[in-house]
């Protein structure tokens, strides 16, 4: 995370909220010789004590938790470029707004038996976002064709121990220059992902 204060002074209640919300992140777990990163939905707790996800057994990450291990997910919101013109502020140098959460924790596979219930509860998550649209289940999935696919994946759990959010935001320049800045990305467009949100965020309507 951003050693800078400044950009880490949201509320705890607010960056489980921007988690629960973005419900995808970067799984990374220590490997041999090198980290393995996987880029995974998952379904995350009210409280923020707990994770819950599924791989593809073919992932390499599956045979690294023979054993409980550490682990970090990486949760990226939105982003963009600031260009030092937008500020109206001499010596400025250009740098990249964003918004994202690690949340480290201990990764441990569940019984087989307990992945009906982690893929309903995460599927539940994402087709309630889509009302007016009836709700898509696996009930409607054929018993033998789910059986098969079932094979194939496997249910995992975090029990979380930290969660880091950064929120930066130009919090570290006057209200002016963070007014310009974001009406600068709001103008041009903006380079990153949700560019727009970022603008809103920085001039308070988001």
């Amino acid at each position: 995370m951003h050693p800078n204060p400044a950009y880490r002074q949201t509320p705890h209640e607010k960056n489980l909220e921007f988690i629960r919300e973005r419900s995808f992140g970067v799984l990374a777990v220590n490997g041999d010789p090198s980290p393995l990163i996987s880029h995974i939905p998952f379904q995350f707790s009210q409280d923020g004590s707990y994770l819950e996800a599924h791989l593809v057994r073919s992932n390499p990450i599956v045979a690294l938790l023979e054993k409980p291990r550490e682990a970090v997910f990486a949760v990226s919101g939105c982003d963009a470029y600031v260009s030092p013109d937008w500020y109206g502020v001499e010596n400025q140098v250009p740098t990249w707004n964003y918004v994202a959460a690690h949340v480290r924790g201990t990764l441990r596979l569940l019984d087989k038996a307990e992945l009906r219930g982690v893929l309903d509860r995460l599927s539940e998550n994402m087709e309630n976002r889509l009302l007016p649209k009836t709700p898509w289940t696996l009930d409607k999935v054929e018993p033998a064709t789910f059986k098969a696919l079932s094979l194939q994946i496997v249910p995992i759990a975090m029990d979380v121990s930290d969660i880091q959010a950064t929120w930066k935001l130009s919090q570290n320049k006057t209200p002016d220059a963070v007014a310009g800045a974001a009406g600068g990305i709001a103008q041009a467009g903006g380079i990153g992902m949700e560019a727009d949100e970022v603008a809103g965020l920085m001039a308070g309507e988001v």
